[in-house]
């Protein structure tokens, strides 16, 4: 393997003075600073898209960001004998977005603001495979209220139940209905977006997977990483998983909900109807269906007391989490 990835990195202008593994990856400090090699699946166009983008950003003041580096012949991938195919990204050394520090976090909101102003003034058109459908979140939600009712028949109709199992049907109509309630208030916004020349203005590109592994704090500075999850869509997607994510772990507290809020406005401004597409990525009890298919896609004989404890800690949050969403609502 040692050979393998030599003769990886002799295609890239650079000289490696060590390296060391991670995990999938195989950090490289080198001539031109930190570079992390490791393998790539996605299309070469998709590179291609992404080698522009991130250029962009550093152009144009996110300059710490995970860019491609192209081999010696100006491509943004690299082959190995044996036709895999590898990239080779800048790097950072810091610490992780700490979701215990309120500075942090509020900094890692102003950081998104401004990386998606300036991912909205991106020249170049966008690819089709990048572009997310208008009716996608819609249908995800739809599918997953469905498999929540699937999952209340299942364990229904078991004649032995576990904690779990009682503790998931004692909860279930309350969430069951928040979910109906979130996938009828989408199926409206798509009738109004048709009418509503408006609804452009809630797109660009997005991150794609903007949550504290990908924030790094640096000496000087901040860098983003990981951009290739990026797409076209309604860019609060990135403010609301990052949102809730943050706030699970924090129980819901309003007050530096608001405060996440605040410090992304403060930046950039959002519309009345980028506020209700928030509400809607945050409302859907999205929790509650990934505990409920974790459980019906695992062995139902014996029930991980982990799933018992997320469950639980779901419902003792989930009237904080109803004051927040309806104070934003």
């Amino acid at each position: 393997m040692y050979n393998r990835e030599n003769l990886i990195l002799e295609q890239y202008p650079f000289e490696v003075k060590q390296t060391t593994k991670g995990r999938g990856a195989l950090i490289c400090d080198t001539s031109e600073g930190l570079k992390i090699l490791k393998e790539y699946r996605g299309s070469e166009g998709r590179a291609d898209f992404l080698y522009h983008l991130l250029r962009f950003l550093a152009e144009h003041g996110q300059e710490q960001v995970d860019c491609i580096v192209r081999t010696k012949d100006e491509k943004t991938l690299a082959k190995d004998v044996d036709g895999t195919v590898y990239i080779v990204r800048d790097w950072y050394e810091g610490r992780e977005c700490d979701t215990k520090s309120r500075e942090d976090i509020l900094r890692a909101i102003r950081c998104l603001a401004k990386i998606h102003n300036i991912l909205r003034t991106f020249p170049e058109d966008i690819p089709d495979y990048l572009q997310i459908r208008d009716d996608s979140l819609f249908l995800e939600n739809d599918r997953h209220t469905k498999e929540l009712k699937k999952v209340r028949n299942f364990i229904s109709n078991r004649k032995k139940k576990n904690d779990f199992e009682m503790e998931f049907l004692h909860s279930f109509e309350l969430f069951y209905q928040e979910a109906q309630g979130v996938v009828a208030l989408q199926r409206q916004e798509l009738q109004q977006k048709e009418e509503s020349e408006q609804a452009k203005g809630i797109y660009g590109i997005c991150h794609g997977d903007y949550n504290q592994h990908n924030v790094v704090f640096l000496r000087q500075g901040m860098a983003v990483l990981n951009f290739e999850r990026a797409s076209y869509d309604v860019q609060v997607a990135d403010l609301g998983n990052f949102m809730r994510k943050i706030l699970e772990k924090h129980n819901w507290n309003m007050g530096l909900g608001m405060d996440m809020l605040k410090d992304y406005n403060k930046i950039r401004k959002l519309s009345n109807q980028e506020m209700r597409q928030l509400y809607i990525r945050l409302a859907y009890p999205e929790k509650f269906w990934k505990i409920a298919n974790h459980y019906y896609n695992t062995s139902k004989a014996w029930v991980c007391g982990r799933n018992l404890e997320k469950l639980q800690k779901f419902i003792f949050q989930n009237e904080a989490r109803e004051n927040f969403l309806h104070l934003i609502k």
